[in-house]
């Protein structure tokens, strides 16, 4: 037996690295009985087929430290949510869903606007404040100036990080700017749809020759919080953790289990109200609560 990490995985392959190369191997047909999808990040014991030292079975998935459904990758210590200031525009709902998800599986988060080159009147200054003021770290970047790639390089350097947001955001042109020679294809965005086209069409698990390792994932559009289990079963009161400003709002709501909506004399409103909480952040939070509301009919019903 051999123990390695699934690096990519394609048409039922997964592509494992360990310590004798890199090897395509099959899951052992048990995961498809047990529902147990391989995941790219996943550390897994392998078996070489007999007489070909490049092929290989997977028999165990080892325990995970975390996982997130969307982009599917295990085992990532950060998760840099990439966002552009325009082309496409930013979808800062669901910025948020990457951010809560990644709280929700203990990754340090990062946010990267990119494109800053394309945002001359600084339209996105108030959002990006808006998120360093509750603790967020918040890189602006742009692989056609160079700004804030040496400062991306650094937070990546001996970490498992894992890119992820919108196609067309440039998280492909990022990597190639950080590691010249990766050949990562790009796109453009789509002029009539105002969003990008997918140009990565796996998870990749890549080495970068700095340090550290991360995974380019396929640009999504949706994602949603409502099959995630352990939000399932949260009360609705609970949900505010994975906002900070709520936390750290002035005063105390009257209520111990305050959902912060529409209960007298609530903290969180207030602060809204006098500007102290960003009017949007609060508006998503709105949004992702009812989001999970729908899920739980759905269920139920």
């Amino acid at each position: 037996m051999y123990q390695g990490r699934i690096v990519k995985g394609i048409g039922g392959f997964y592509y494992v690295n360990t310590g004798i190369g890199l090897i395509e191997c099959k899951p052992r047909g048990v995961f498809r009985k047990d529902s147990q999808i391989p995941l790219v990040g996943d550390k897994v014991l392998i078996s070489l087929i007999e007489d070909n030292n490049a092929q290989g079975v997977i028999h165990e998935i080892l325990p995970r430290e975390n996982m997130l459904p969307r982009p599917s990758v295990a085992n990532v210590e950060q998760c840099v949510a990439v966002v552009a200031t325009q082309q496409p525009q930013p979808d800062l709902l669901l910025l948020d869903r990457l951010l809560v998800l990644a709280h929700l599986n203990g990754m340090d988060k990062i946010i990267c606007f990119n494109k800053m080159d394309l945002d001359s009147e600084g339209k996105t200054r108030e959002v990006i404040d808006a998120y360093r003021r509750v603790g967020y770290v918040v890189l602006c970047t742009s692989t056609k100036t160079g700004q804030g790639m040496n400062e991306l390089k650094e937070a990546l350097r001996d970490r498992v990080s894992v890119f992820a947001g919108m196609s067309g955001v440039g998280k492909s042109s990022i990597m190639n700017t950080l590691q010249p020679g990766l050949g990562l294809k790009t796109g453009e965005v789509s002029s009539r749809l105002k969003r990008g086209r997918h140009t990565t069409r796996h998870a990749e698990l890549l080495e970068l020759n700095f340090g550290g390792m991360v995974v380019d994932t396929p640009g999504f559009s949706s994602l949603s919080l409502g099959a995630v289990k352990e939000l399932e079963d949260m009360e609705e009161s609970e949900f505010g953790r994975f906002y900070p400003e709520f936390e750290n709002s002035p005063g105390e709501c009257r209520f111990a289990g305050c959902r912060h909506i529409s209960e007298p004399d609530c903290s969180v409103q207030i602060a809204v109200k006098e500007g102290n909480i960003a009017a949007f952040r609060y508006r998503n939070y709105i949004k992702l609560l009812e989001e999970l509301r729908q899920s739980r009919r759905k269920k139920y019903d």
